[in-house]
């Protein structure tokens, strides 16, 4: 099979409606908007358009009772945006359970010593209790930045991230911010990302970003030199080294990266990024927002890029140097040329063994779209593709990477993400921790998209021969010819004889 492989649409038209059939009346026609089947641009009627189309209703509330896999707006902030910042003390202010679950969930790598300069590993709760429910818990925080001074005073500044009962019991943690910030002399930034807020942790990021507005841009003196070519790389979390991996390419080709956040970011990398020529963001969906202030505060251009795969590593680089000039687009080209033997060896090692083989994935952010063209370079096939959290702007940049008929689903459900599943038998699914072991246990074959699976990194040229090697050792692994459905095993002879 090759690439020229059809999705079928009419099968992916059919899966919906005998998916919707199992709803109530009401709760199948609001579900109904938020499934597809992408449509060529001419089938849907634009004229000229070889895009695709993948209408879907997006941004809207969860149907209560119905499972859905969205975060929340706490999440969206300090698990995404703000606890990546490594130098930081990042407090979860309310029940200690937030918190918790919030820990170190995913792979931002970061250098540093943990405890002493850096903090992104650690947790900090304000550890709500009835009291400060009912008390409030403004002077538990003051004591709580007082005690972080005391024992981790290589902090370069703190952020509060509050949780549901913050917004609940009306806690100033503004005024408690401006006060403490001026008595230890650091940048004190309150997030109200309480979870309540939205429908997604997508709010999250946008109030997360809203904060760096207010509280760390233009708040202190910057003492840096610009050169003419300083980027800064937004939205790259270094899941398992991807920013570094990215930061490689773009010095290559001789930019200079001053900002890479949040992963493995410092403050001082965000308090200058207005000092930047070029905004380079990677999560559109979490960090357009300060790209788009900065562009119309600062005057700074902001374009996406995509480090996943080679096709689109390289057109990525020379949109970059487009916007430099000739010196940097001589030089990425010979970046380019010198990749490409890496290149040609990982597609003619793993091409053979994974040309045709079709993938369905799930996930949230950029990933449902960017990492499409890496699948497409080891000649796979996607047959559906669907965000947690996404915009409709989001789905109108996938129609840049699908093809006609393949099935799109946004906010999907526990039930209809695994009838899509059962219906279609991808040989391979691309999704979250909570979607893994159901599918693996469908006898399918997974990769998850979040965090890499304790692999990495995917982005860059080295990335792509790791991500490669990861897909091939998940589809072609043995273990999936040694087993079958316990209901069509044969009973064993110790069975057999209970039975008689």
């Amino acid at each position: 099979m090759s690439l020229e492989y059809e999705n079928d649409g009419a099968l992916h038209a059919k899966l919906i409606e005998e998916v919707l059939s199992q709803y109530p009346d009401k709760a199948a026609k609001r579900r109904k908007k938020h499934l597809n089947v992408a449509k060529s641009g001419e089938e849907a009627g634009d004229e000229g358009e070889v895009l695709s189309e993948c209408e879907v209703k997006s941004n809207i509330k969860s149907i209560p009772g119905v499972m859905t896999i969205r975060g929340c707006a706490y999440a969206g902030s300090k698990g995404v945006v703000w606890g990546p910042v490594k130098d930081m003390v990042h407090i979860s202010h309310g029940p200690v359970g937030c918190g918790h679950y919030s820990w170190s969930q995913r792979r931002n790598y970061y250098v540093g010593t943990t405890g002493i300069d850096t903090f992104g590993t650690m947790q900090f709760t304000s550890d709500f209790q009835e009291k400060d429910i009912v008390f409030g818990g403004d002077k538990k925080l003051e004591q709580i930045i007082d005690e972080i001074e005391e024992l981790f005073p290589l902090n370069n500044g703190i952020t509060v991230q509050s949780e549901c009962p913050i917004g609940l019991i009306g806690d100033d943690t503004e005024a408690v911010s401006r006060k403490k910030a001026k008595e230890i002399e650091k940048t004190i930034v309150p997030v109200r990302c309480e979870g309540f807020r939205g429908v997604s942790q997508s709010l999250g990021h946008h109030i997360a970003n809203d904060a760096i507005r207010d509280w760390v841009f233009e708040k202190r003196d910057v003492e840096f030199e610009s050169g003419p070519y300083d980027v800064n790389v937004v939205g790259d979390y270094n899941i398992g080294g991807d920013a570094w991996a990215s930061r490689i390419l773009l010095e290559e080709i001789g930019l200079r990266v001053v900002g890479n956040w949040s992963g493995d970011a410092t403050l001082a990398e965000i308090e200058r990024a207005p000092k930047a020529k070029l905004n380079l963001i990677h999560c559109y969906r979490s960090m357009n927002y300060i790209c788009r202030h900065m562009e119309e505060k600062y005057g700074i251009a902001w374009m996406e890029y995509n480090f996943f795969g080679p096709s689109q590593i390289e057109a990525s680089l020379r949109k970059i140097a487009k916007h430099f000039g000739s010196e940097i687009e001589e030089k990425t080209e010979k970046v380019i040329a010198k990749y490409r033997p890496l290149v040609d060896a990982v597609i003619a090692k793993y091409r053979p063994r994974l040309e045709g083989n079709t993938v369905m994935l799930y996930v949230g952010g950029l990933r449902p779209r960017h990492v499409i063209t890496a699948y497409e370079d080891l000649g796979m096939v996607i047959v559906g593709t669907g965000y947690e959290f996404a915009h409709n702007d989001d789905y109108q940049r996938t129609a840049h990477y699908v093809k006609n008929g393949t099935l799109i689903y946004d906010d999907v459900t526990g039930y209809e993400l695994e009838k899509f599943i059962e219906g279609v038998r991808p040989n391979l699914v691309g999704s979250g921790i909570k979607e893994k072991y159901p599918v693996q246990k469908m006898g399918i074959p997974f990769r998850q998209m979040h965090s890499w699976d304790y692999s990495g990194p995917y982005h860059g040229y080295d990335g792509f021969a790791v991500f490669a090697r990861d897909v091939d050792l998940a589809i072609n692994n043995p273990v999936w010819g040694l087993f079958e459905a316990p209901w069509k095993c044969r009973p064993s002879r110790g069975r057999a004889m209970a039975a008689e």
